[in-house]
């Protein structure tokens, strides 16, 4: 295994993560609703699963048994 010769000090360790940075999460407006959620993914609005603006799934609806 590879040892390295010296110590390295705080300081230069921090200087060279300096560039790891976090993002902030991209937001879209969903047409229909007018909710703000994730790109690329679905979210639900009062009872129903919205994705691209179309219902995908709709909880208000009881099943019938």
């Amino acid at each position: 295994m590879a040892h390295p010769k010296r110590k390295i000090s705080k300081t230069r360790r921090d200087k060279r993560r300096t560039h790891y940075k976090a993002v902030a999460p991209t937001v879209a407006k969903d047409p229909t609703t007018g909710e703000m959620h994730l790109f690329h993914r679905a979210h639900w609005h009062e009872g129903k699963l919205y994705y691209r603006g179309e219902v995908l799934i709709d909880k208000t609806e009881e099943a019938v048994a």
